[in-house]
């Protein structure tokens, strides 16, 4: 279900959709979709104001948490298009990650994050994730996500 140039949705349709609120949703727009593979663009990583910002700057491991806004973005689009939507999901490991820079906050252009789904069931999907400015690789790597986390005992 790829979305048309005209149907691109917005940072106020992702706010609807995930719980991430306010300066705390990191993605702006998704620019492409399907039911396996998603595309995100993110604009806000040179904000000073930025909500993982520590000691004067964005570290690249913040992207990790970019790519875990796009997947719960993906399980928001598919619960729209008849798949089950999770109450709440976790994020419950990364694997193979590659950090190809320091920091995000010098990163002059755009941040797109296209995000894979390799597997899926009732209660885990796995994905594979890149972060990119351009055509430079920012960050990559694999996550585990726990889809309906509120109804895993404690």
């Amino acid at each position: 279900m790829p979305l048309s140039p005209g149907a691109a949705l917005d940072r106020a349709w992702i706010e609807s959709h995930i719980p991430h609120q306010g300066r705390m949703c990191l993605i702006d727009q998704v620019l492409a979709w399907d039911p396996e593979h998603i595309r995100c663009a993110s604009n806000g990583h040179r904000s000073a104001d930025h909500p993982l910002r520590a000691h004067g700057r964005l570290g690249i491991a913040c992207g990790v948490e970019i790519a875990a806004q796009v997947m719960a973005v993906h399980a928001a689009l598919l619960a729209q298009h008849g798949a089950a939507r999770p109450a709440a999901g976790l994020l419950a490991s990364v694997r193979d990650l590659c950090m190809h820079v320091a920091r995000l906050d010098d990163v002059p252009a755009a941040l797109i994050c296209d995000a894979v789904r390799m597997a899926a069931d009732a209660g885990v999907a796995v994905y594979r994730f890149e972060l990119r400015a351009q055509t430079q690789r920012l960050l990559g790597g694999r996550a585990t996500v726990v889809l309906d986390a509120g109804k895993v005992p404690a």
